[in-house]
């Protein structure tokens, strides 16, 4: 459920009116007695992350005597508005849990630290090629990356392909496979497929889509004009509005893109959803697991080397005003840059439903028997997360455009050149009104 990009706003007055409560939510950093005291506000997520990131600063404390690192796990809905009341406090965290599209704005209004002049420089080289540019700002690395997250993974049940005189074993590569297997998968009383189909959810899922059907986004490289009116994009959304159109998929779903219930109660035989959808079935529907199998989400021409999902997920950032930047970039590095085998456990505790970032940590897990037996890891590790692109880094305002074009041609509210013209101008509108010709991040 993490990757809905988008958090309401708070207002002035919201933030003015936390920020003396939130003086009080942590001691603050410093030094005492010669121990540099630092402050880390974790995003509260699932709970097996909260027990895992408490033992782990547990651990850090009690393995040296020069730092002493303060948890403070903080209401995801309240994030954003309590971190803003803390910045203007001036009680801001040392090290904060930070997603990756706020990396390149964040560096940009100088918000954080250097990482480079705080970890060695090994610790860099251990990132993947494909997620270094996540972190990564004029040369400089802004964020250490903890975990992966592909936004659009292929899950289908292997028992309903078999009836419906499908190969399991051969998943469907392009977007007119996928057709074809939602046809023959829907009957009166299941749907072949789910996928995204409001404008929020499709203006963040489809990003990797888009990729796939145009080698881009829908919006010049300087920022300077919108590109959502282009051929290549038709392809894209005439696959929606063949699955919508056709009824291949719920035409009413009573849950947004990342919930796997529709397909773990029986509903559908076929979703797209996010690597993080595993966990879900796992807890939930664990009868389910062994008619389940992932394939990379078909692309337009059936090329597995192009994007068709994009990688979300989190990092560590120091805040550019610590009072003890040393210290913090020792833990971020003790904690996500370490010992693999630390890494490897909190991929464990997650139900390999969250990926690695690190060389070293895949080469840990493909000694550990559990992961290798895990029947999703391997597929999505090895075929998925390698092809993946970071998220977009422009303002969600774009995103949104772009999703409900989709929406809209999916539902025939409009027609498929009418949506694209209508994205195509919407960007436009959104460019000038927030002047982002020529401020693309670089």
């Amino acid at each position: 459920m993490r990757h809905i990009r988008m958090r309401a706003a708070a207002v002035l007055a919201a933030v003015v009116a936390a920020s003396a409560a939130l003086a009080g939510c942590s001691s603050g950093s410093g030094e005492d007695d010669g121990v540099a005291k630092v402050t880390f506000w974790q995003q509260k997520f699932e709970d097996y992350q909260q027990a895992w990131f408490k033992k782990a600063v547990t651990d850090f404390n009690a393995s040296q005597s020069k730092v002493k690192v303060e948890l403070v796990v903080v209401p995801s809905d309240t994030w954003d508005q309590k971190l803003k009341a803390a910045q203007a406090a001036g009680t801001q965290p040392d090290v904060a849990t930070t997603n990756y599209g706020r990396i390149v704005p964040g560096a940009t209004e100088g918000q954080f630290a250097v990482l480079d002049d705080l970890m060695p420089a090994s610790a860099f080289a251990d990132i993947k090629d494909n997620v270094k540019g996540f972190v990564t700002v004029g040369g400089k690395h802004y964020g250490y990356p903890m975990l992966v997250e592909p936004s659009t993974v292929l899950y289908y049940r292997t028992d309903l392909a078999t009836a419906a005189g499908l190969d399991p074993k051969s998943p469907p590569k392009t977007w007119a496979e996928l057709l074809d297997w939602s046809r023959k998968l829907t009957t009166d009383k299941v749907k072949g497929m789910t996928i995204a189909s409001n404008g929020i959810d499709l203006g963040w899922s489809s990003w990797g889509l888009q990729y796939n059907a145009c080698g881009k986004l829908p919006i010049a490289s300087d920022w300077s004009k919108a590109a959502a009116n282009e051929a290549c994009y038709k392809d894209l959304l005439d696959f929606y509005r063949t699955l919508y159109q056709e009824k291949l998929i719920p035409q009413q779903p009573k849950v947004g893109y990342p919930d796997a219930a529709p397909y773990g109660g029986g509903e559908v035989a076929m979703m797209a959803n996010g690597s993080w959808a595993i966990g879900q079935l796992k807890n939930s529907f664990p009868q389910l697991i062994a008619k389940t199998a992932v394939a990379p989400f078909p692309s337009r021409d059936g090329d597995a080397s192009k994007t068709t999902a994009t990688l979300g997920g989190w990092t560590l950032t120091v805040d550019s005003k610590s009072k003890q930047p040393k210290a913090a970039g020792e833990f971020i590095n003790w904690l996500l840059a370490g010992d693999a085998k630390l890494m490897s456990s909190f991929f464990k505790q997650s139900g390999y439903s969250k990926f690695t970032v690190r060389k070293s940590v895949d080469a840990d897990l493909a000694t550990d028997a559990d992961a290798t037996a895990d029947p999703f890891m391997k597929i999505i590790a090895e075929k998925i997360v390698p092809q993946g692109k970071s998220e977009p880094n422009y303002p969600w305002d774009v995103s949104l455009a772009m999703g409900t074009a989709i929406e809209s041609a999916m539902k025939g509210t409009a027609t498929v050149d009418a949506a694209l013209q209508t994205a195509d101008k919407a960007i436009n509108t959104v460019i000038e009104k927030q002047a982002l010709a020529g401020k693309q991040p670089k």
